[in-house]
């Protein structure tokens, strides 16, 4: 019985399920190849060089970043709902804060977060000027949150998403 073929897919999603695990420093060739049970020569008929695959997957990881926010833009509910769900759902995402070390140190990936966090900002602006705050110091503060909760010592989803919440009620407090 032969292995089934392995996709530039494929190698994406162990890309980003590595990059989560172990950060950007396993995302080479050789060590992909063992995870995946096959040889280098299979990730070299899928990709140039690692450069591209690097590319590749951090447009992927944008791709579903994006299409998160327009998921979000599209929900039903209270804008208030709707800006909590959007925070547990960015808290979730298992490859937000290696990729955000990685962009520390390299351009396009500080490009392509640059361009998500953008994305963020404009949705949760709106969501926040629905609920009559209409200051855009209010949304990045929302998304500092976010981004820096998870980086705090001991903080787990939970505490994150707690901590979030609670940020929400201050803010709407405020209206």
């Amino acid at each position: 019985m032969s292995k089934p073929r392995l996709t530039r897919q494929n190698w994406i999603d162990t890309g980003l399920r590595v990059l989560a695990q172990q950060g950007p420093g396993a995302l080479a060739a050789e060590p992909l190849a063992r995870t995946m049970g096959t040889t280098k020569g299979s990730f070299y008929w899928h990709f140039k060089d690692v450069a591209t695959y690097h590319a590749e997957v951090v447009a992927d990881w944008q791709a579903r970043a994006f299409a998160q926010v327009l998921h979000a833009l599209e929900e039903d509910g209270a804008p208030d709902d709707r800006l909590r769900r959007f925070g547990v759902d960015l808290l979730s995402d298992p490859v937000e804060m290696p990729l955000r070390g990685w962009a520390n140190t390299d351009k396009t990936v500080a490009k392509a977060l640059a361009q998500v966090d953008a994305e963020r900002l404009t949705y949760v602006a709106s969501l926040l000027a629905q609920l009559g705050l209409k200051n855009p110091g209010f949304a990045r503060a929302c998304i500092g949150a976010l981004v820096g909760m998870p980086q705090l010592p001991g903080a787990g989803q939970k505490a994150s998403v707690t901590a979030y919440d609670t940020m929400i009620d201050t803010v709407l407090a405020l209206r």
